[in-house]
């Protein structure tokens, strides 16, 4: 064990101390915040200059009601309609027929350079709610404008988990947006992890091959021991990385956040934790109050990064193993592009179950998909935040654990044998072969 600890404190020194992972560490919460901002932005920048929508309504019904945005503006022109398109300075010409209470179908829009969907969409919105208003008027109902502005209701609800609620006491489930923000970010984290370290666990062990430094290794200690240093010592790097953010996250909600919200929003998110108030009596935005009252929350995000911790070890313990093996059967990087698509694969079809999780975290697939030792890791930590059983996220670990040893009984086997292949490039057969010896 000594031998092991020694290999484990070099790799974990030689990673630790270079400049990539200083910054690795500090840009990749700004690269996460980065990803949840990041289509706001684009539907920001997506938006081009306003357009400008002249409009001949023969039937005099829609162009008054037609409501422009920052995307388009209305013009209601009395001119023919090729004087209209004759003008190239606009960008396009609305024509409504007499009959479109009647035929809807009879509306024809003209444009002079390619139009958007989101722009035709809400042409056609507005224009099925003023057609519809004016239909509904045929039947002579009194006071119809007032009628149709009383009925409008917006239904605002608060969700409470019955599996997870103490006698006389209700509690009150995290926002759907929230969790799936959330999930989003733990699945992509363990994902790139998962890659990204295995990788260099595979990376590590081919260039010390090729260098014959293993040759010399291997004199010293066992074959078992050298794969397992390396890859525990990769796994206390990327350990460190997440106690780092997990220490910046938890003092970021327990002082930061609350000094610079408003007093009473804090009052609101204590009561709403309290039970005291709900979401709903709280009239306040009940995804922005979930997002606080979940960052706020010093005991909820312990626990979770301490899921993450033991996923993340897990799942890079079991395909670091398979990593390893790889990069011990072959000489250069080149030659493990074919052996390490079937560790790949799985990690990849992890991220895609993961994007399943968030319509319905508790179907069959989702289930499966965290159970299942090859794609648990990242699936499992895209549906905690969901509020799962805790026996389903204790089943999980026990399986990806129990798995990580057979894992590396297995990839010890390859490794054996690998670092002293030299020249050649194995076939999955020989790897088969090996493991049996």
């Amino acid at each position: 064990m000594n031998k092991i600890g020694i290999i484990i404190t070099r790799e974990f020194n030689e990673r630790v101390r270079k400049k990539s992972f200083i910054i690795t560490t500090i840009l990749m919460p700004l690269l996460m915040i980065g990803l949840m901002v990041a289509p706001s932005l684009m539907m920001l920048f997506a938006k081009g200059e306003q357009k400008s929508l002249v409009v001949i309504d023969q039937s005099g019904i829609i162009a008054p009601s037609l409501e422009g945005d920052d995307e388009i503006t209305f013009t209601p022109m009395d001119v023919t309609l090729d004087e209209a398109r004759a003008d190239s300075n606009i960008f396009g010409v609305l024509w409504i027929g007499s009959d479109v209470v009647d035929n809807p179908s009879n509306v024809k829009l003209y444009t002079n350079s390619s139009s958007s969907m989101s722009l035709e969409s809400n042409l056609a919105s507005q224009m099925e709610k003023i057609i519809e208003r004016e239909r509904l008027k045929r039947y002579d109902i009194e006071n119809l404008e007032q009628i149709m502005q009383d009925v409008k209701v917006k239904v605002s609800f608060t969700t409470f988990r019955n599996d997870l609620s103490e006698e006389g006491e209700d509690e009150e489930a995290t926002s759907s947006a929230i969790a799936y923000l959330l999930g989003l970010v733990l699945g992509m984290m363990l994902y790139m992890f998962l890659i990204i370290y295995g990788s260099m666990v595979m990376t590590s062990v081919i260039e010390e091959k090729g260098s014959r430094v293993l040759d010399v290794l291997v004199s010293s200690v066992s074959p078992f021991q050298l794969m397992m240093g390396k890859i525990l010592g990769v796994a206390s790097v990327a350990v460190t990385q997440i106690a780092i953010w997990g220490v910046l996250v938890c003092g970021i909600g327990a002082v930061v956040l609350p000094a610079l919200m408003p007093e009473d929003v804090m009052q609101t998110v204590e009561a709403v934790q309290m039970g005291q108030m709900t979401s709903v009596e709280a009239d306040i935005d009940a995804d922005l109050l979930s997002a606080v009252s979940l960052a706020t929350d010093v005991g909820g995000l312990i626990m979770m990064f301490v899921w993450l911790l033991l996923f993340l070890v897990g799942g890079f313990l079991f395909y670091s193993a398979m990593f390893a093996a790889v990069g011990s059967a072959v000489d250069s990087i080149q030659d493990a592009n074919q052996l390490q698509t079937p560790i790949t694969v799985p990690i990849i079809l992890a991220l895609i179950l993961a994007m399943s999780v968030f319509n319905d975290p508790n179907s069959t697939l989702a289930f499966w998909g965290s159970i299942i030792p090859f794609t648990s890791p990242v699936v499992m930590m895209a549906r905690v935040p969901f509020g799962i059983p805790t026996w389903q996220i204790i089943l999980s670990l026990a399986l990806l654990y129990a798995s990580v040893v057979a894992m590396a009984w297995a990839a010890g086997k390859i490794y054996r044998v690998g670092i002293f292949m030299h020249g050649k490039k194995p076939s999955f057969k020989e790897l088969l072969s090996w493991i049996r010896q």
